[in-house]
């Protein structure tokens, strides 16, 4: 994490700092200048980050924009839980404290993640042998569609799998419909046809064993594949 405390007292020259595009901090509260980023410095757009007041317990948040930053004003005298949205979680990263302190405060934080490039989706399921998506399937869908209205230059592969009970054309067959399904439950919900692609693995691409009823649950799967950020 990286952090950078400048204390300015009010009657020190404040015109090398621009409030064009950012607020400008108070006496009550700092600016922090939030930044998301992979660990090659690449910039991070569509980054949900949240800030919890340890004492106050209210939630400040931002989205990243195309330069990978956005501008948040923080109360000072308090210290904040950090935690961003990793597409189907909220994961908890670090701890920032703002010091109550005389004049105006400027922060700056950047968070540095390596999100997974293919990840599994929960509780997306379809009624048996078919592939019409139950209701218990749209929470985490609408996430995904919330992330990616987030990340616009976000396009995905929707990867769908079966284990290997029955006929293989036909599990590869199921497997590309309930795919589709997901792709058109995600462009109905404002995500452009071209960012997302669907495709039925079948059988072919085992997360686990298909000798046990688990092992075949798990294979039983929808994925996520992340193409381009």
């Amino acid at each position: 994490m990286k952090k950078i405390l400048l204390v300015v007292l009010l009657s020190a020259g404040l015109s090398q700092y621009s409030f064009s595009q950012r607020p400008e901090p108070t006496e009550k509260e700092a600016l922090l200048t939030v930044i998301a980023q992979n660990s090659d410095k690449t910039i991070r757009e569509g980054e949900q980050i949240y800030f919890e007041g340890v004492k106050s317990k209210k939630t400040f948040s931002g989205v990243t924009g195309d330069s990978g930053t956005f501008y948040l004003l923080l109360p000072k005298g308090d210290s904040y839980n950090i935690r961003y949205k990793n597409f189907q979680d909220s994961v908890d990263y670090s701890k920032i404290e703002i010091p109550y302190e005389k004049g105006k405060i400027f922060f700056e934080f950047t968070l540095t993640v390596e999100p997974t490039k293919v990840y599994t989706l929960r509780n997306v399921h379809f009624d048996t042998g078919k592939a019409t998506l139950r209701p218990e399937s749209f929470p985490a869908l609408n996430d995904l569609a919330e992330v990616m209205r987030f990340k616009k230059k976000m396009v995905i592969e929707i990867a769908g799998h079966t284990d290997d009970v029955g006929d293989d054309a036909a599990n590869l067959k199921l497997s590309q419909a309930r795919a589709e399904s997901v792709r058109d439950y995600l462009i109905g919900k404002g995500i452009a046809k071209e960012r997302v692609t669907a495709k039925g693995y079948g059988e072919t691409q085992p997360a686990s064993t298909n000798q046990t009823e688990g092992g075949r649950q798990q294979n039983r799967r929808t994925e996520v594949r992340i193409i381009k950020e």
